[in-house]
């Protein structure tokens, strides 16, 4: 599982900061040091959210020798590398955990009385049941939705926004797309789709961690564009 190396820690010997050993009487009311701090916040938090632990005493050697280009413990290469295998085994160790994590919750989730299964793994909760027609896969729909973590942290809704939107069948994620072909006009549906019909491994940028099961509260109003209306 190779990732990109953050941005900000591969080029921080690069950086015009003069480095100095970690220290409790830091003067913050120069525009330097605030700006050191900065890049001391972002670097920490990046190596915070990928589970790295650091001797920090060591950490602020290596710095100042590299900044101040004076004799280092290893060169260049090897550094990096120490560097590339850290973030791997983090990562793997988080992907550990996060998959893990969404097992439980899914075999908690499917025991529930109101929750349903499907072969694919997706499941569902009806809260209204429609009356109108169900639409395929090449449809149109217009809906109302909210999408949100399994913790609630909600990442889109078009009820926020206050106005449906119409989507193409075609073109979301497969678990998205198999819910709301089960479900007729006028019905509202939850469905829980797991990591693997939803975006995997890899997340959706920094709204959507990897192996998220993503819960999503939809009210299916109008089947806009039929297959058969498109050959017409």
């Amino acid at each position: 599982m190779k990732k990109t190396l953050p941005i900000l820690f591969l080029f921080l010997p690069l950086l015009a900061v003069q480095a100095k050993a970690i220290r409790e009487d830091v003067n913050m009311t120069g525009e330097k040091a605030r700006m050191s701090y900065a890049f001391g916040m972002t670097v920490g938090g990046d190596l915070q959210d990928a589970g790295l632990e650091l001797d920090y005493a060591a950490f602020s050697e290596g710095l100042k020798n590299a900044m101040e280009q004076s004799p280092t413990r290893m060169d260049r290469d090897e550094a990096l590398e120490i560097v590339q295998n850290a973030f791997e085994a983090a990562m793997l160790r988080q992907a550990v955990e996060l998959q893990a994590k969404e097992e439980v919750f899914l075999a908690g989730n499917a025991e529930r009385a109101e929750v349903s299964t499907t072969e694919s793994g997706l499941q569902y909760e009806v809260v209204q049941e429609g009356n109108g027609p169900k639409p395929q896969a090449g449809d149109t729909v217009l809906v109302h939705y909210e999408g949100a973590l399994t913790d609630g942290t909600v990442f889109d809704s078009s009820f926020q926004r206050e106005k449906p939107e119409e989507i193409p069948l075609d073109m979301v994620i497969p678990g998205w797309s198999e819910g709301i072909q089960l479900m007729s006009t006028g019905s509202r549906y939850r469905l829980y789709i797991p990591s693997n019909l939803a975006y995997g491994e890899r997340g959706a940028g920094q709204v959507i961690p990897p192996y998220s099961t993503l819960v999503f509260t939809v009210d299916l109003l109008d089947i806009v564009t039929a297959p058969e209306d498109e050959e017409e």
